[in-house]
Parts: structure tokens; sequence; C-alpha cells
């Protein structure tokens, strides 16, 4: 049967419209790849893997802390900080090796990346995971947090993990990186697995014949004199005579002295302000 001139064109129509989706999938499959391979393999991320004709091996696992996988019939394979197909490179040369497949085609393909979250907790506005793209400034993800509480101390600890799970533990002052002298190659970078914590900061006491007695954040290097001025200076019967500082020893026993005006005081401490008898 001859075929009208309208079913000829609806063919070229259907064909037409079939090719442009299918090029549409290409290109997206053929962006989406690239972003696969920039990614590196971390504790957390979770997987999935097949193995070409061998479907009752198809895995979705979870990467160690140690930074390996476990696949069936070879063990633990470790690929922290290797990229999705270097990974699946290290499956297929043990399957092929132990004579387990032979010529094994495996592809591995990250389902999700929580080695890319960076935690942010203590004292922020907003404490939680955040998510990194590329290793980040600290004080970028401190905001992206919220900013540090009125509690919080400018002293922050850093933990950093690498692929491999180890960890490694740093303490910075946000205070000197704002600092116009800061040096910005000196800032440590997070990037995916670490922890950022920002602590209390730490406190001094100052009670008796004060205005504002009670507890406040303790400035680095801050003195007797100065402890004075932030309780809101001396009493009408306050004086400076006999003013003592109980603190903190490390057996974790307090002892008590006189200091002078210019002693700089410490975590905790206890300054007491005695009443004058003339």
């Amino acid at each position: 049967m001859k075929k009208r001139p309208a079913d000829t064109l609806f063919g070229l129509f259907v064909g037409l419209i079939l090719g442009l989706v299918l090029g549409m999938f290409a290109a997206i499959a053929a962006a989406q790849q690239p972003a696969q391979e920039e990614m590196k393999l971390g504790a957390g991320d979770v997987v999935r893997i097949t193995v070409y004709n061998n479907p009752d091996l198809t895995t979705e696992t979870d990467v160690a802390e140690g930074g390996s996988i476990a696949f069936p019939l070879i063990g633990e394979v470790p690929v922290g900080g290797l990229s999705p197909s270097a990974a699946a490179r290290q499956i297929a040369d043990r399957l092929t090796k132990g004579k387990f497949i032979p010529n094994a085609q495996v592809n591995l393909r990250i389902l999700e990346q929580k080695s890319r979250m960076v935690s942010v907790l203590g004292e922020v506005a907003k404490p939680g995971k955040y998510p990194v793209t590329k290793p980040s400034n600290l004080t970028e993800l401190i905001a992206a947090a919220g900013g540090i509480t009125e509690r919080g101390s400018s002293t922050v600890s850093i933990v950093k993990r690498t692929p491999e799970g180890a960890t490694k533990r740093h303490t910075v002052s946000v205070k000197t990186l704002l600092s116009d002298a800061a040096d910005p190659s000196k800032e440590i970078l997070i990037d995916g697995g670490d922890v950022v914590f920002v602590p209390v900061a730490p406190q001094f006491y100052i009670y008796g014949e004060v205005r504002k007695p009670g507890a406040y954040p303790l400035a680095d290097g801050l003195t007797v004199t100065q402890a004075l001025s932030v309780g809101g200076g001396l009493t009408i019967r306050g004086t400076e005579r006999g003013i003592s500082i109980e603190r903190l020893g490390p057996d974790g026993k307090r002892r008590k002295f006189r200091p002078r005006a210019s002693e700089k005081l410490s975590p905790d401490d206890v300054v007491r302000v005695p009443e004058s008898w003339f």
C-alpha cells in the first residue's frame, strides 16, 4: 500500500523528536560524567558497584571510616581518595587477578557523597552540616553557620579527616584570621569530612565590692585592673588593696593568692574584691 504524504511527515516528525530526546540524554550523561570523575571517595560516601555480565554482584555500600569498601569475593578494597573510575579499576583488577572473573569490567558510581559535608558545631547560631564543593575558608563556613554566638570562643578547633580515615586536630584563632596582619596563605582550608567546633569562651568570675559582680568572658591577656573595669569598677566601699584570686591548679585544687594589678587572669579564675575598712 502506498504511504500517504501525511504518514511520511508524521514519521519524520516522530524521528526528529526521538533524535532530539536521545541527544539530550547523551548530553546530560556526558556532562555528568566529568563531574563524577572530579569527585574523590571518602569515608561515609554511598556507592553502587556493578560488574558487567554479573548482576548478582551488584552492590550498594558505604565507604568505611578507614577508606575501604567490602565487596563480594575479594573482601576489603581501599578506595579512599580515589576517583570512581580508579576505584572501579581496583575492584576489576582484584576480580581478574583472583581468577574470579576473567577480564572483569566494573562500574562504580557515587550515589551520595557524605564525605563532602562539613560539620560546624558548638557555639554558632546554626550548628549543623554544610556542603562544600571545594576546600573553603574557615571564616566563610562560620559565617554560613550564622556566626559565633556571644558565649562562643574566638579560638576554634578543627578536626581534619584524611581519605584513609585518620584525623588531625588544629586550633585556630578566628580573631587572628580577621586581623589586618593576617596571612591568607596560613589559613587552614576546610574540606569534606572535616569538623569545626566552636567551644564556649573561657570565663572568669569577679565578686565582692564591684558594681557588676558575676561571670564574664575572659579576653586574651586580661589583667586584674582590666577585670575591675569589666566588673563595673569599685563600689564606694571597695578597695584594690587585698584583692585575691582563687585559681585552679594542675592538680585540680584551688589556691588563693594576692595578685599584682598587672597579673593576667586564667580561665575560671575567681577575683574577690574586699571592702575597705577606712
